[in-house]
């Protein structure tokens, strides 16, 4: 797969996407991750990419002319997301589809905006990962980059990693416990130790139900609520909106 990222700070990207996870899938040609820096197509001395709003106002933004140069010198893969807060929230959903395809794009924005004309004539997307202000997009990039990657086929070791966590089916994911049995007195549940793979998975199954009905009950509603399955699954392991399970 290949992601191209058009930012400022090229370095601030390829620091990121060279390490660990996303270092050793581009090690092995799992990924292609091109970074592109937006001042190379800058025409003055000062490679200046931003100017004063028309209007007034405060900030500077990000001029359509180096952006739309950069991006057609390299005629990147498509989609070309925009970081920013008035578009689509990303999510795992989304991780899922874009790790799907042959490769994508991601603009980074910077100061007060970009030119409108960005938005509406070169990206095919504005996407943001929540409603709090960042000082550029390039962090936002950073979390598409990792959350997609980990998703190519074959960049985990464990194929099974991606389907198993936490938003891969709407839940967050049960708890996990690893050596020793017992620490300070609290013990790893018994029936992670049994070694029968059929009431672990329910156990594990009943535990992330319950914790996403404690911690993210929005995740249940907008998956229309429990099934009678799932309610007897919790009945089943004394778990529920009431209880204080793990």
């Amino acid at each position: 797969m290949r992601i191209d990222v058009f930012t400022i700070f090229p370095p601030m990207v390829e620091g990121f996407a060279g390490a660990s996870l996303l270092g050793r899938a581009q090690e092995r040609g799992l990924l292609d991750v091109r970074v592109h820096d937006l001042r190379s197509q800058a025409t003055d001395a000062h490679r200046t990419v931003d100017d004063a709003p028309f209007g007034g106002g405060a900030g500077m933004v990000l001029m359509p002319e180096p952006v739309f140069a950069a991006v057609e010198a390299v005629d990147p893969p498509r989609p070309l997301l925009l970081m920013g807060p008035g578009g689509r929230r990303f999510d795992q959903a989304m991780a899922r589809d874009l790790a799907g395809g042959e490769g994508f794009s991601v603009l980074c924005g910077r100061y007060e905006d970009v030119d409108q004309r960005i938005r509406e004539h070169l990206v095919d997307e504005e996407v943001s990962i929540g409603d709090y202000v960042l000082a550029g997009g390039e962090v936002a990039a950073l979390v598409i980059l990792e959350a997609v990657g980990r998703l190519v086929p074959g960049v985990m070791g464990n194929a099974t990693s991606g389907t198993e966590e936490s938003f891969s089916d709407g839940l967050l994911e049960y708890p996990q416990y690893t050596r020793p049995a017992e620490f300070r007195g609290w013990a790893v549940p018994e029936v992670l130790r049994s070694g029968d793979h059929g009431r672990v998975a329910r156990w594990r199954r009943a535990r992330s139900l319950d914790r996403t009905l404690r911690l993210r009950p929005d995740l249940i509603a907008a998956r229309g609520g429990l099934t009678d399955e799932e309610q007897a699954l919790l009945d089943e392991h004394g778990l529920g909106p009431s209880a204080s399970g793990v």
